[in-house]
């Protein structure tokens, strides 16, 4: 980060916390991540130094709030850097206009005298000044600058700590800011405590209560689960007849015009010409003209958040999905609510997340430090229910292998990232199953430099600087084709991880986001302007771009070589058709890029029996989407209709119910 710092304010010249500062710490179930202090200053404003390296990202801020009259914030000044450059953003209130200039925008609004100024970032630990002014305000409510409500609701009290730091706390969920409820962790005289999430920020004393604090909201949480699940998962009572669609078949990669599918007691039991189909007398017949129906969409590699992003995933028309690096405990606790009936989620396969202990360590998942606990860590994986385990970048080769041999022994997939100083060829020969992210591919052409630092920002700031110019025809990518190919190692591109890190600088509307403007709260929408990563000294925003391009081509490479790409995207679920969309753009053919998301996934986790195809005797995992996909793979976005085991779901009612305003573009 030492280039991309040079323009903002440097770490060395950031508040340095006093003796007294009450102090934090950033964990997750690997381990720790960073710091953070909060005090006052001689003239009452609120303080935040925070430090965070997750996995090479490094983020080192400040921020100082100060209150008027009112107790509301009238001067905010946040600095400092991360992953995406200059931190600096600030507020003020001057002669009843509030004003506010962030990294990716800037505006003014008339001041009420009653509304809060929602920063874009800064330090985690400045939400305890927000979210403190939430419990204080009437109804625990309070508009936002530059706009939307937040407001708290109780969700359950919790014993922490013991002996002399033995209290209560109280888990209250910030609703109104994000895409799914988000737990906050409060005093009993409504103080900030902290909050527990992918990454826990909490006081020193208490991060041993990290996973009781997890497991107390994941619980509390799922009470509210039951009442989805009966009111959108039963499994319909009538058959339902979609009729006159056009049909993609994820066999054979082709669009069938006029097509009619019926589904009964959660199978599909008639497939054909809509002109030849019976339908049942009693059937619930849905008009697909104009319209396409196709098998249940999957995302390769999405993180789950809580049990309530079920309800937008399935309001995708995503009924399967891998979440690779699931935290163990979470994932558990899901499953058995699965099981017991209680939950309306697509069906998720997981994999432990495996790295090497250390600074660079990735959050969540199990964190090792020898052959030994490599071996453990994936008899754990095993122990626990999960399908694969995911190996991470910081792993030492030794600890790989023997880590792999075990999972080869217990049949669990293996794929991850390649660890530093490893390129494709090594963890393939290794025992790979699937590569995770094209810009470990990549890796195989580029310097020692790079690869011996891949566990850091080397792994996207040096395919940012050589992909470009790298010959995919030359050594040594051909080989490493060729060798995919010949042993079918998938790859799990998540291309548009890349175009979102590559492409847009601070403030443009990201294309993965750019259909839901207006459908979600406007804390998430001006996220989606966050901008891609810092290009580090000398390389450009257009030697970025250009290395993005040679990556989208690295994809129509390995597809057109024969090698199984899968559609992840690494995130939450908004996401999957613009990867699908990248695909298209890469020279794929509609129906190839919905293979990807379809039949592909279903045949890397062995349910290709079962599902991934609309096929006679298969499970009815459908959905119905309002337009020609075959000619615009982007009117998979616009679902209508999603099955899923049977039940049949209204995407528009889907949608309300997960927060969305509206249907996306």
């Amino acid at each position: 980060m030492a280039g991309a710092a040079s323009a903002q304010v440097p770490k060395e010249q950031l508040l340095v916390p006093p003796a007294d500062a009450q102090k934090f710490k950033l964990v997750s179930a690997a381990g720790e991540h960073g710091s953070a202090a909060v005090w006052r200053l001689a003239d009452g404003s609120f303080a935040v130094r925070e430090s965070m390296n997750l996995r090479g990202q490094i983020f080192e801020q400040d921020e100082v709030i100060h209150s008027g009259a009112n107790g509301q914030p009238d001067r905010i000044v946040i600095r400092g850097y991360t992953p995406s450059g200059d931190s600096a953003e600030t507020f003020a209130i001057t002669n009843g206009t509030a004003r506010w200039t962030s990294p990716i925008d800037k505006g003014e609004a008339k001041y009420d005298g009653k509304a809060q100024y929602s920063s874009f970032g800064g330090p985690f630990a400045a939400n305890a000044y927000a979210v403190e002014a939430i419990m204080k305000a009437p109804g625990r409510q309070i508009a936002l600058l530059p706009g939307g409500v937040a407001r708290l609701e109780k969700l359950v009290d919790v014993a922490v700590g013991s002996g002399a730091t033995a209290k209560t706390v109280t888990v209250w969920t910030l609703e109104g800011v994000s895409t799914e409820p988000v737990p906050v962790v409060m005093n009993a005289d409504g103080t900030f405590f902290g909050f527990v999430g992918g990454i826990a920020l909490l006081p020193e004393a208490y991060t041993g209560d990290m996973l009781k604090l997890q497991k107390a909201q994941i619980d509390a949480l799922a009470a509210r689960n039951p009442a989805f699940k009966a009111r959108f998962g039963g499994v319909s009572p009538v058959p339902v007849a979609f009729t006159h669609v056009k049909l993609f078949d994820a066999i054979s990669a082709k669009f069938v015009d006029d097509q009619t599918v019926v589904a009964d007691k959660g199978k599909i039991v008639a497939v054909g010409a809509a002109a030849t189909v019976q339908l049942p007398a009693n059937a619930k017949v849905i008009d697909g003209k104009g319209k396409t129906l196709s098998p249940g969409i999957w995302d390769a590699h999405m993180h789950v958040g809580s049990d309530l992003q079920g309800l937008q995933l399935l309001s995708q028309g995503e009924t399967s999905a891998r979440n690779p690096g699931a935290d163990i405990q979470p994932t558990v606790l899901r499953n058995q609510q699965i099981a017991a009936g209680k939950l309306l989620f697509p069906t998720v396969y997981s994999s432990v997340l495996i790295d090497g202990k250390g600074p660079l360590q990735a959050q969540g998942g199990i964190s090792v430090s020898s052959a030994e606990e490599a071996v453990a860590a994936v008899r754990r994986a095993k122990d626990n229910g999960f399908t694969a385990v995911k190996f991470y970048t910081s792993m030492k080769p030794e600890w790989l292998w023997a880590g792999i041999k075990e999972a080869k022994k217990l049949g669990l997939h293996v794929h991850g990232h390649i660890p530093a100083t490893l390129r494709a060829t090594d963890v393939i020969a290794g025992g790979y199953d699937e590569i995770t992210h094209i810009n470990f591919v990549m890796m195989q052409a580029l310097p020692d430099s790079v690869v011996n630092i891949s566990n850091g920002i080397e792994r996207f700031n040096g395919p940012g600087k050589y992909a470009k110019d790298v010959d995919l025809n030359a050594e040594p990518m051909k080989s490493l084709i060729k060798l995919m190919a010949a042993k079918q190692t998938v790859v799990d591109p998540t291309i548009s991880v890349f175009e979102s890190l590559y492409v847009p600088e601070n403030g443009d509307l990201s294309p993965s986001y750019a259909p839901y403007v207006g459908t979600l709260p406007p804390a998430v929408e001006r996220g989606f302007r966050a901008g891609g990563f810092q290009p580090p000294a000398g390389v450009t925003r257009a030697d970025w771009r250009a290395s993005f391009a040679k990556l989208v081509a690295l994809v129509k490479a390995l597809h057109d070589a024969g090698v199984p790409i899968v559609a992840g995207t690494d995130g939450g679920g908004l996401e999957i058709v613009r990867e699908l969309e990248l695909y298209v753009q890469a020279g794929f053919t509609p129906g190839e890029a919905l293979q990807t998301a379809t039949i592909v996934p279903a045949r890397l986790v062995g349910a290709d029996k079962t599902t991934g195809s609309v096929t006679v005797g298969k499970e009815a995992d459908l959905v119905l989407v309002d337009g020609d996909a075959s000619k615009d793979i982007g009117a998979m976005r616009r679902t209508l209709w999603v099955m899923s085991d049977g039940a049949l779901m209204n995407a528009d009612e889907l949608r309300k119910a997960a927060g969305f305003a509206g249907r996306p573009k």
